[in-house]
């Protein structure tokens, strides 16, 4: 993956709410990634997600990997995060994968990001008390609806994780669809 000129990269952080302890404030996130050699970089939202420029030739997993170091020695961060690059979430937009889902019977429509090399078993899957089913994946991504049993809703994060093993990021589908419009 490596960068072209203008292009933009996301970086999901597992797990992470901006001034949270052992989280970044949204200065470090955009500091650290601008010290690693990031053209630009650009806080989005409070939940760990920063867009971010790099320059022909550099590699953005280089450039995260740096940053993730120095938010390790500033604040303490340990959670992994994932690269995709906008032009490739655009892509993902456009598929409009909830476009056939009834809407009032979910909480929240989710993506989920997944470490390179995991294999997600067949959908759709369903977790045990029903409130979160994975109904498509690509191989890096799983896309999930959310639903509250009782006053709960279902973490499509804690699902996938326990299925799978391996730490993930989920965020909000909304929050990639913003994300895109914003900087694609």
């Amino acid at each position: 993956m490596q960068g072209c000129p203008d292009m933009k990269y996301a970086a999901f952080f597992r797990n992470v709410n901006l001034g949270r302890p052992n989280c970044p404030t949204k200065v470090q996130l955009e500091a650290a990634f601008a010290g690693a050699g990031a053209e630009s970089a650009a806080s989005f939202l409070t939940n760990g997600t920063v867009v971010f420029a790099v320059a022909a030739g550099s590699e953005p997993h280089d450039v995260l990997a740096a940053a993730h170091l120095t938010l390790q020695a500033e604040c303490g961060l340990r959670e992994p995060a994932y690269i995709r690059a906008v032009e490739y979430l655009a892509g993902l937009v456009a598929l409009d994968p909830f476009a056939s889902i009834e809407r009032s019977s979910v909480h929240e429509c989710c993506v989920s990001f997944l470490p390179q090399g995991i294999a997600l078993p067949a959908v759709p899957l369903e977790s045990r008390r029903g409130d979160v089913e994975v109904f498509r994946g690509t191989g890096t991504e799983a896309w999930s609806l959310s639903r509250k049993v009782g006053n709960t809703p279902g973490s499509p994060n804690a699902f996938l994780e326990k299925l799978l093993g391996q730490p993930v990021t989920t965020r909000a589908w909304n929050t990639v669809v913003r994300l895109v419009g914003r900087h694609a």
